[in-house]
């Protein structure tokens, strides 16, 4: 368990480099959002970036930091890197999108395109770490990141105290934000609930959680992309996520789709497919407990396709 202190420390490292994003209540659905499609670099990947890399000795940030992500772990480790002056190469999978290879590259960092899906990007990127003398920063297999994606339940607690009893509704990938958010609700509130969401078209922590592996598991295309991919096999998140959360639902790219339509209609706030998982477990009913804390963990979409899947009709 990673101790709380660490959280804390985290919350005040951070804090100058970062938005403290805005918590918007629903009474129609008893939810809160937390919108963290409007931090910096547009995602809450920015937190644990910024945690690792602000935590690293000099001579380790001037040698290079080097990752894989489908976007928005890419973006914030751009950021930081263009904080602290260090140089950043990022692997990215060839049919990631191009408003977010875009922007990585707008933050100054060198992108190696990869042919297949993430886990194809991540596993040459951690084969080109181990012969470099660059820093390895995973998007969510290290507990300085994870410590910097939890700040983000403390930040929740400075505008609503009573959220600790709440049920918490998290999109799952890697797991390192949802392993964050557990850890601090494990530590400061005996009246819990978290729930996972995943695409149902790449349900890799899914199948992790209720089955135990994901060496069968069917990896289709999914709008959520910031969700789809394997996990690392000695990933902590593994472990954490399996202590700490309560259940992990799937969801539909309809139902992704239909999330999205509701945060842009009722908030008019741009939400990406996976920013948007745990918002669309709750409108589908496969989350029942209320209130609740719903994560909106990005909103890096081209406005084009924002524009494309809000308009369409019958999801």
């Amino acid at each position: 368990m990673i101790p709380i202190d660490r959280f804390l420390e985290a919350r005040e490292t951070i804090r100058p480099w970062i938005e403290q994003t805005p918590v918007t209540y629903d009474p129609h659905l008893n939810l809160f959002f937390k919108w963290e499609n409007s931090q910096v670099t547009g995602s809450f990947k920015a937190r644990g970036a910024l945690n690792k890399v602000l935590h690293l000795p000099r001579e380790k940030q001037t040698a290079g930091l080097i990752t894989a992500s489908a976007g928005n772990h890419g973006q914030g480790l751009a950021y930081a890197g263009t904080l602290c002056q260090a140089p950043v190469e990022i692997f990215v999978s060839e049919d990631a999108s191009p408003l977010k290879i875009r922007r990585m590259q707008e933050y100054g960092a060198r992108l190696r395109l990869v042919s297949g899906g993430y886990a194809a990007a991540e596993q040459a990127a951690l084969d080109y770490a181990r012969q470099s003398s660059g820093t390895w920063v995973s998007a969510y297999n290290d507990e300085w990141v994870i410590a910097g994606q939890g700040t983000l339940f403390l930040e929740i607690l400075e505008d609503i105290p009573q959220a600790n009893s709440f049920t918490w509704v998290v999109p799952v990938g890697g797991g390192g934000l949802i392993s964050g958010i557990g850890a601090c609700l494990h530590q400061l509130s005996s009246a819990r609930r978290l729930i996972g969401v995943q695409a149902a078209n790449s349900p890799f922590f899914y199948d992790l959680y209720h089955h135990g592996t994901q060496s069968n598991t069917q990896d289709l295309p999914t709008l959520a992309d910031g969700l789809a991919g394997a996990i690392e096999e000695s990933s902590i998140t593994i472990s954490l996520v399996r202590t700490l959360v309560d259940d992990i639902v799937t969801v539909t790219e309809n139902e992704l789709i239909h999330a999205m339509q509701y945060a842009w209609k009722n908030f008019g706030e741009p939400v990406e497919p996976a920013g948007a998982a745990g918002l669309a477990a709750c409108l589908s009913g496969k989350i029942q407990n209320r209130p609740a804390v719903v994560i909106i963990s990005g909103g890096n979409i081209a406005h084009e396709q924002l524009q494309n899947l809000i308009s369409m009709s019958g999801v």
